[in-house]
């Protein structure tokens, strides 16, 4: 079927962000893959280097993933020596999870190609449409940025 054939849908806004959204996961998960890194696990990553020390509950909550999933992550994290859990000196009963040095180094590496690969998909517009652009997404996407 051809590209203009479908004009109504192809109009709305939330068509258009839907593959703008595609196309930046796949310029970031293909920034980070060239690090070894997949994008949960630099979610999860970035999350834990700004709430550390953190349960494993919490960590799951702030990030909106399955405990499980937390978990597996977690797992894939700590056997790359990337995160440490150790008991939680507030909880015993619960994990606390922390970035080590070399999740550290990686995680800066990640933000990097991150951000390189948001300019790449931001490139057709100017810094203050950039700006302008960010804000709106910010403002229709019901987040504080």
């Amino acid at each position: 079927m051809a590209e203009a054939s479908l004009p109504a849908i192809r109009s709305l806004p939330s068509w258009l962000l839907g593959r703008a959204a595609a196309r930046g996961r796949a310029l970031v998960a293909e920034a980070l893959a060239a690090e070894g890194m997949r994008m949960w696990h630099h979610v999860v990553l970035s999350a834990v280097r700004d709430l550390a020390p953190v349960a494993q509950a919490d960590l799951g909550r702030a990030v909106s993933l399955d405990p499980k999933d937390v978990v597996g992550i977690l797992n894939d994290l700590q056997s790359t020596g990337l995160v440490d859990r150790a008991p939680d000196p507030r909880d015993r009963r619960k994990n606390a999870v922390t970035l080590t040095e070399d999740g550290a180094r990686l995680l800066v590496r990640c933000e990097r190609a991150a951000r390189e690969a948001n300019d790449a998909l931001l490139a057709p517009l100017t810094p203050a449409e950039r700006e302008q652009f960010t804000s709106l997404l910010v403002r229709i996407s019901g987040t504080d940025g």
